[in-house]
């Protein structure tokens, strides 16, 4: 990403914030054994990575799935290779944005427009209803996995009973936000048309608020009358953390842990919370989290280390490969579109 585009304080804050990222990363790192680690790694078989991949590409599967199935939906079909490069440029962009879930969004939208021939209403759309489902989804699932840990002695409950406040905080939200959208359209829309009256004159206003209410409809339809897809990409989303926990499951393995229930969503939940702090890539933020949870649920910082490695080893390749799919966009629209 250029900082050239930036402005002064934006820039500085996009340093300090790497900085602080290569910092966090550095102290956890220098915590770790590291000669130890390597020495476990070393001893994967080339069957225990085809195995990992296996586990990757099903997470993908389920993900890009889930999101062709909301598009279809919305009367907007996609092919999964399409949505693939879409999902792995966006991810790659927000790879490298503080904070590993938003960033990649403006591009993706244009790239629907730009390549899907869909209207922007419709674009919006395709992205919203993915990233709510996915926002909702992991709230969700995050939230019953504090509940689950409230009811065991690995954390200490206070701070669990904050995290699941703010969890369900935003449970709330999601859900009051959804429904006033949902329901009250032409009452948002007033809102819109009052804020705005002033530059009322702007032919790009009206049509930004004949977008909104095209939009609003659009999702609203869907909603009434696509219940089972809605459904089944909810179900595909649940798996998706599934396959998650499986492979949290696998990597503990091959380090020679053999998690309880109660150790693996521990492991899980903080690399998720560490996920949604300010970072870009969570650089130094899920590397703390590994180290803290490792830490109280008192198993070897050894596999700490391991389990680390091979999560950014991951990373890395997903980057490559999300780096890939940002260049196939600039390619010519009938071969992009295949």
């Amino acid at each position: 990403m250029s900082l050239g585009g930036l402005k002064k304080p934006w820039k500085t804050i996009y340093v300090a914030t790497w900085l602080f990222a290569l910092a966090l990363v550095t102290w956890t790192l220098l915590q770790l054994p590291l000669a130890e680690m390597a020495a476990r790694i070393g001893r994967l078989t080339a069957s225990d990575y085809l195995l990992w991949a296996a586990i990757n590409c099903l997470v993908l599967y389920l993900l890009i799935k889930r999101w062709q199935v909301l598009a279809d939906s919305l009367d907007a079909p996609l092919t999964p290779g399409f949505l693939f490069r879409l999902r792995q440029s966006g991810s790659t962009i927000n790879f490298v944005t503080p904070g590993p879930h938003l960033g990649g969004e403006p591009l993706q939208i244009y790239w629907l427009h730009r390549y899907c021939s869909l209207s922007m209403h419709r674009a919006v759309a395709v992205l919203g209803l993915d990233r709510f489902m996915e926002t909702g989804t992991n709230t969700a699932v995050l939230l019953a996995g504090v509940l689950i840990l409230l009811g065991s002695s690995v954390a200490p409950i206070a701070d669990w009973l904050e995290i699941s406040a703010l969890l369900a905080a935003v449970l709330v939200l999601l859900s009051i936000g959804s429904a006033m959208i949902l329901r009250h359209p032409d009452w948002l829309a007033a809102r819109f048309r009052r804020l705005a009256q002033s530059w009322m004159t702007s032919g790009r206003l009206e049509r930004s608020e004949r977008g909104w209410v095209a939009l609003v409809e659009l999702l609203r339809n869907a909603f009434k009358t696509r219940r089972q897809q809605l459904w089944l990409a909810l179900l595909l989303s649940i798996a998706g953390w599934g396959a998650l926990l499986l492979e949290l499951f696998v990597l503990l393995s091959y380090l020679e842990i053999a998690p309880s229930v109660f150790q693996l969503i521990t492991i899980m939940v903080g690399m998720r919370l560490a996920m949604l702090l300010p970072v870009p890539g969570g650089i130094g933020t899920i590397e703390a989290s590994v180290l803290w949870s490792f830490n109280l649920l008192g198993l070897p910082l050894t596999a700490a280390a391991g389990l680390i490695a091979l999560m950014r080893l991951r990373d890395a390749i997903m980057l490559l490969i999300g780096l890939a799919c940002l260049a196939s966009f600039q390619q010519p629209l009938k071969q992009a579109q295949q």
